[in-house]
């Protein structure tokens, strides 16, 4: 036994029946879900580029990194020691490597340098893996990749900011953008008066000699230590968009003003701050009057993260619950041996299954879609609103079940779960809370009426293979065609089984018979339950439980 060893006979007694300490992982080799849905989705090189990532996200190393910075939050400095103004947010080193990892191989890029080659496939994949190292880092990765769409409405801020953005290179010094070898966006949009109603926001831009300038507050600053941010501002014309840099155009810090750190449930290796603009130079981007419509661009993009996240999240769960049932005895028998345990992990995995399957389906419209796949780019349009919602609405009380397979032990702070539990309501918070996205759906189904063919079209291929699946399908197009005063009361509804029927549909036509008839019977059939682990009687438990590590 090493030196360095945990010592398993103590004063009074020996340590046993607790699982081994938890070593690396690979995360992408073990992954049967996401090795398949990249070999159905993806071009080859996308889960080549992954091998490295899977490996070493999994390690203890990066591992310990992920735990570290969370026990480590970032702290806010107003000024320096002479009073002169800072804004600035000092994080744990953990937190830097871990934006190395990604920065540094080029995943917040990957969707714009191989775009419509699969680029969106590669970032929502490694998104998926990023967050089982640790998922508050990812929000910065996210705002960073996202902001490309918005940058594309102006000529001059693509030339200036773009080729930073790209660079594969963290550079977490506060210097001007032209100082530095990489860059990294937010985002600042909320407001207190108005929260998602961002119509309410009043924050003014004015024009000057030199710009314009901003003045008013941002109730939630993403990612404060950006180079960069996209936020939201009134105009004589409207709401416009606009780029506040770090740095002004004469290397001058920007009137920022970091008010303080929101203190979250969750999150805790991310920054999240409230400011103030006074005065702050900023440029505009795209029409003054369509800031909103200019800045859902942005939206898009981060929703579909907000929708990998949870996934990735509920994977690590996963893991961590069917490691410690296989090696935990109770009454007489490993705990993974008995059957009502087989079906809550077997019920756990089948959400993993399914979500997988959604975010990569999504990632390939968008792909499609910047190849001029119109059909492609109306499912789009959709999908990620349908996955935030229905991922994120399954992903607490799935945090919670795997905590409970552990018992007492999984309700402590060593262990994964109790970050992933804190940390699992935020995506279904930010980005659009779950009201805001269902009427975004309703939104989409009115004005887009496409978005609705290419649904039916998506699950066209699954009927006629599942009798549950053809019912629920039969029901939802009777329900989609009620008029909009019956519509909205049962949006959440209507959202939901849009999901759930997509996912289904996925799995029927590409997963195992084991995995896509046990989803249908236990999502769509009556046998149903809110609860994980209500499987219907007969469930092939075994077949399931056997793809959750290859």
């Amino acid at each position: 036994m090493s030196d360095h060893a945990p010592r398993t006979r103590l004063a009074t007694h020996r340590v046993t029946n607790q699982p081994a300490p938890s070593g690396g992982l690979d995360l992408l080799s073990g992954d049967t879900p996401l090795l398949e849905a990249l070999d159905r989705e993806a071009p080859d090189w996308v889960a080549r580029r992954l091998v490295s990532l899977g490996r070493e996200a999994g390690s203890e190393r990066i591992q310990a990194l992920g735990e570290a910075a969370n026990r480590h939050p970032p702290e806010l400095r107003l000024f320096d020691r002479h009073g002169r103004r800072l804004d600035e947010v000092t994080y744990h080193p953990a937190y830097h490597e871990l934006m190395h990892l990604a920065i540094d191989h080029g995943w917040h890029a990957v969707a714009w340098q191989e775009e419509g080659r699969g680029g969106h496939q590669a970032h929502v994949a490694a998104l998926y893996l990023l967050t089982q190292a640790e998922p508050g880092f990812c929000c910065p990765i996210t705002m960073t990749h996202a902001a490309m769409p918005v940058l594309r409405h102006s000529t001059r801020a693509q030339a200036h900011w773009a080729p930073g953005l790209l660079a594969w290179d963290y550079d977490p010094r506060p210097l001007p953008a032209e100082d530095k070898t990489g860059l990294t966006f937010g985002m600042a949009m909320t407001e207190k008066q108005g929260g998602s109603d961002v119509r309410a926001n009043s924050t003014r831009a004015a024009p000057g000699e030199d710009g314009w300038r901003l003045t008013g507050h941002k109730w939630f600053c993403s990612a404060p230590m950006s180079d960069a941010f996209l936020t939201l501002a009134q105009t004589d014309d409207g709401l416009g968009c606009f780029l506040v840099p770090r740095f002004t155009p004469d290397g001058e810090r920007n009137a920022v003003e970091l008010q303080r750190l929101k203190e979250k449930c969750g999150n805790r290796a991310n920054a999240s701050a409230e400011i103030e603009y006074r005065g702050a130079w900023a440029e505009p981007i795209g029409p003054p009057d369509r800031g909103i419509a200019t800045i859902l661009e942005m939206v898009q993009q981060t929703r579909l993260d907000a929708a990998t996240a949870p996934v990735g999240m509920m994977r690590q769960a996963l893991l961590a619950a069917w490691q410690h049932v296989r090696e935990r005895q109770a009454f007489g028998r490993a705990l993974a041996e008995q059957p009502l345990m087989q079906a809550v992990i077997a019920d756990l995995s089948l959400e993993v299954e399914a979500g997988v399957a959604l975010a990569m389906r999504t990632a390939r419209a968008f792909d499609a879609a910047a190849r001029g796949d119109e059909s492609e780019r109306a499912l789009g349009r959709l999908l990620p609103a349908l996955a935030k919602y229905w991922h994120n609405k399954r992903s607490p009380g799935f945090m919670a079940e795997a905590m409970e397979c552990l018992g007492g032990i999984g309700y402590v702070e060593e262990s994964p779960l109790a970050r992933l539990y804190r940390e699992a309501p935020v995506n279904s918070i930010w980005e659009g809370s779950g009201n805001v996205i269902c009427l975004d759906v309703l939104r989409v189904l009115s004005r887009h009426p496409e978005a609705l063919d290419a649904f039916w079209q998506e699950v066209a291929p699954a009927r006629g293979q599942d009798r549950l699946l053809d019912a629920a399908l039969a029901d939802l197009e009777r329900r989609v065609a009620e008029p909009a005063e019956v519509l909205e009361p049962g949006a959440r509804w209507l959202t939901q089984r849009l999901a759930q029927c997509l996912q289904a549909s996925l799995l029927v036509q590409h997963a195992p018979a084991a995995v896509a008839d046990t989803f249908c019977a236990a999502r769509l059939g009556g046998e149903t339950g809110p609860a994980y682990g209500v499987l219907p009687s007969g469930s092939p438990c075994a077949a399931l439980l056997a793809r959750i590590e290859s």
